[in-house]
């Protein structure tokens, strides 16, 4: 039986998703990526782009909104690879809208998508983790989550709860080995955001003390960090990799 360290990346087809998949694999781990099942052919795509970059990266397709198909694809990945030992909940999606604009329809698509979610991979992997005494939960929640954003209701809601999700997972498994922890991206050069209009972007940038959007590789170390081994004593923590814009005691 192989000793290399199993990871499952929800949206790992995602701008940071890519790194992050990336940056495991780099670490030595054998990487599956879920993805949203209607999007299998831009998934298949993405694998094969993957495979030419030199990563072999299993693909494994659900919704991870819903418990019952977050349970198919653990199923699937661990049936066809092994035991997940480092899970990434990064699947995320927006609908933004002023409150008074928003739709019950908005508010819970990204309810269930940026944190039920968590709960439904999580939940189904822990056991195990549990039971053999080792494992890896890195939620990837934002900035957002932190301070609150104009128009974010939703997002934000989903995301502060994704860290208190974090926290209160942690001491159910300090004991047993595994660490539950939080990355918060801020602002990030991704294909979402680079569609946004120059001005505006820069008007974004002027607002973080680094002056400048951070890199999907950059999150991506976090996560690398928290996935290795030896990071073993720390848990319940919310890292942020945001440049300076939001900062906490």
């Amino acid at each position: 039986m192989s000793d290399q360290r199993i990871a499952l990346v929800t949206g790992g087809n995602g701008g940071i998703g890519t790194a992050i998949c990336r940056e495991l694999a780099d670490k030595g781990l054998k990487v599956i990526a879920g993805y949203y099942e209607p999007e299998k052919e831009a998934a298949e795509q993405w694998q094969a782009a993957m495979k030419s970059a030199g990563y072999e990266i299993d693909l494994v397709g659900g919704d991870v909104s819903d418990y019952d198909s977050a349970g198919k694809m653990i199923t699937e990945a661990e049936s066809s690879v092994g035991p997940i030992d480092v899970l990434v909940n990064c699947a995320g999606i927006t609908r933004d809208k002023t409150l008074k604009r928003m739709t019950a329809d908005q508010w819970n698509a990204v309810i269930r998508t940026n944190l039920d979610s968590a709960f439904n991979m999580t939940q189904q992997v822990i056991g195990g983790m549990l039971e053999r005494g080792y494992g890896r939960v890195i939620n990837i929640s934002s900035v957002n989550g932190q301070r609150g954003q104009f128009g974010q209701a939703n997002y934000s809601a989903a995301k502060a709860g994704l860290h208190g999700f974090t926290m209160a997972t942690a001491q159910d498994t300090a004991l047993k080995g595994v660490t539950v922890n939080t990355v918060s991206p801020g602002y990030i050069a991704t294909d979402m955001t680079k569609a946004i209009a120059p001005e505006i972007l820069d008007s974004i940038t002027q607002t973080i003390p680094m002056k400048r959007m951070g890199e999907p590789e950059e999150i991506a170390q976090a996560v690398a960090w928290l996935a290795d081994e030896r990071t073993s004593y720390v848990t319940g923590a919310n890292i942020p990799v945001n440049g300076g814009l939001f900062m906490a005691a």
